[in-house]
């Protein structure tokens, strides 16, 4: 009796151990997403987070473990202020102890947070921020950014003017970096690819602003004249001006509006606008992927609507970030970049390649038309993909991996 006792108190201390040894086996990576999660982009910034925890479960297969490491997540809000967002990255990585982080939703926070990384020698990975500068003068070797780059953003829009007729452009553009680096990289865009279309006119404005009359009639006042092709591009986040642009009557001086992507609550709005064309980096319906599909599906399911602009770029993020562990079998910012320079990923979008100069993620982007009889979150076409290779992103950082 004595025996069989001690012979299951033996058997019950080995079970016991067994998951134990498992526990002493799995480390606890921790990360930080920080989200503009207050103010005018608040939209943005919940469907990144949405979108990354959604990456993590499906690439995770619900187990948010990576290579013997369990992620945990920490989300904090930035308020889309610089210096908030530069004290809370400080805090992610000094006291949370996150081994790296995502964000964030503005360009001014993001390029805030840059010099944060390299001083904590620790990875950002930048996701949705824009700036060209952010992969450009004011990047270091501990950033990666999924998100499009202001550049790649410019050349889906430059895909998508006419190639063999003279066009001119008047732009209105958000008075951030996000909205200057825009106009900027569009020029640039349209002299690599579309020779014969300039812009000719520029006009800024804040977020919040309510009278568009001057802006619009001073762009007016300088197409009306123009020969050829004239077209009022934007560069905006937020609450989008154009139907403000519609109100008064473009077409009077023979100008059509270019409003370009954005997420699909401001682009249902356009549903009046048939044939109306533009360059976008993420439309539900375009990618033909597991990923997509799944995310499609799932999300709709969640949620009652596709899944939008910033839920896929919250899944790339996510991809990248479990596609980084995996190869680097580690968390060691050291390994980590190794492993990432060059590293290509699937993201709902497709492939995405981190160039190794600036580690921006090379990918493909859509050349759209607003369908006729679009209806709420039903409203483009795919007039074209645009393939990474066709779009001559420029190496415009001066340091080096």
């Amino acid at each position: 009796m004595l025996r069989t006792k001690l012979a299951l108190a033996a058997a019950s201390l080995m079970l016991a151990a067994v998951p134990q040894t498992a526990e002493a086996q799995t480390r606890d990576v921790k990360i930080c997403l920080i989200a503009g999660k207050t103010g005018p982009l608040e939209a943005y910034a919940r469907q990144t987070e949405v979108g990354f925890m959604m990456g993590l479960e499906y690439l995770t297969r619900g187990t948010n473990t990576v290579a013997g490491m369990r992620i945990q997540v920490i989300v904090k809000d930035d308020q889309l202020r610089p210096d908030r967002g530069k004290a809370l990255l400080e805090e992610c990585y000094n006291d949370d102890g996150a081994a790296l982080a995502v964000g964030t939703t503005g360009s001014p926070v993001a390029l805030a947070m840059l010099p944060v990384a390299e001083e904590a020698k620790k990875i950002l990975i930048v996701e949705p921020a824009v700036a060209d500068s952010i992969t450009g003068a004011r990047w270091n070797r501990y950033i990666f950014r999924t998100g499009r780059s202001s550049y790649q953003d410019a050349l889906a829009a430059a895909a998508s003017v006419p190639e063999n007729e003279d066009v001119s452009i008047g732009m209105l553009g958000l008075d951030t970096a996000f909205g200057r680096d825009g106009v900027a990289a569009y020029k640039a865009a349209l002299a690599a690819i579309r020779p014969r279309a300039r812009i000719v006119a520029e006009e800024y404005a804040a977020g919040n602003t309510a009278d568009f009359a001057p802006f619009a009639e001073r762009l007016f006042a300088s197409l009306r004249d123009r020969p050829g092709k004239r077209i009022i591009g934007f560069i905006w986040a937020g609450a989008h001006p154009m139907a403000k642009f519609v109100d008064m009557r473009p077409e009077r001086f023979n100008i059509s509006l270019a409003p370009g992507g954005n997420i699909l609550p401001a682009m249902n709005a356009w549903k009046a606008f048939a044939g109306t064309e533009g360059g976008i980096y993420y439309y539900y319906d375009f990618p033909r992927n597991a990923q997509n599909d799944w995310l499609k599906a799932e999300y709709q399911r969640r949620h009652n609507a596709p899944p939008d602009f910033f839920v896929a770029g919250g899944f790339a993020a996510a991809a990248a970030v479990v596609a980084g562990l995996e190869r680097a079998g580690s968390a060691d910012t050291e390994k980590l970049i190794a492993a990432m320079a060059g590293m290509t990923f699937e993201t709902p979008k497709g492939p995405m390649t981190f160039r190794r100069e600036d580690h921006q993620a090379l990918q493909e982007m859509y050349h759209f038309r607003i369908k006729p009889n679009a209806r709420d979150n039903d409203l483009l076409e795919l007039v074209r993909t645009i393939p990474a290779s066709e779009m001559p992103l420029p190496i415009t950082n001066r340091r080096t991996n």
